[in-house]
């Protein structure tokens, strides 16, 4: 895959100062701006363009950012642990986020937005290949029998993306 990430402006959101150092790290190739409150990612948000958004869900209400980040067509990608359910998986897609990921896997964030970048790239959708990658991962999480509380809306994501 080509490296896609280096050169490019993320922000990273986290009310958890550790996350941010940590993800920071991971992503020296590009140029990272950080928050750890939603007042000040919305105003990063709002004055400044970044090619990634990373947003926690939890503690910086990550949903009204994706808004934001949303109605200035740029790239968000949730990124939780406390949120990590079903529910949230689908309120991120519906919402507009490119992906969503679980923070026990932040070691491969760098690969995870090369991914992510690569579908735009090529006119694919965020989200295709997404129930491939991670599906044993939430069906280990979850149990494997996780996307039948709501059938129809897993029929109709094949569909979707």
């Amino acid at each position: 895959m080509e490296k896609l990430l280096p050169g490019k402006r993320i922000l990273i959101v986290d009310d958890e100062l550790d996350v941010l150092e940590a993800l920071e790290e991971l992503l020296t190739m590009c140029t990272v701006a950080k928050a750890d409150s939603f007042q000040a990612a919305k105003e990063l948000l709002e004055n400044e363009r970044f090619d990634i958004v990373v947003l926690d869900i939890m503690g910086v209400d990550g949903y009204e950012l994706l808004k934001i980040a949303n109605s200035r067509n740029m790239v968000a990608v949730m990124l939780t642990a406390h949120a990590l359910s079903p529910e949230n998986i689908k309120k991120s897609f519906k919402g507009g986020a490119a992906s969503y990921l679980p923070k026990e896997e932040i070691s491969e964030i760098a690969s995870f937005l090369e991914e992510v970048l690569q579908a735009k790239n090529e006119g694919r959708h965020f989200w295709s290949g997404w129930l491939e990658k991670w599906g044993d991962y939430y069906d280990k999480r979850f149990g494997p029998e996780w996307r039948c509380s709501d059938k129809e809306f897993w029929e109709k994501f094949k569909y979707w993306i």
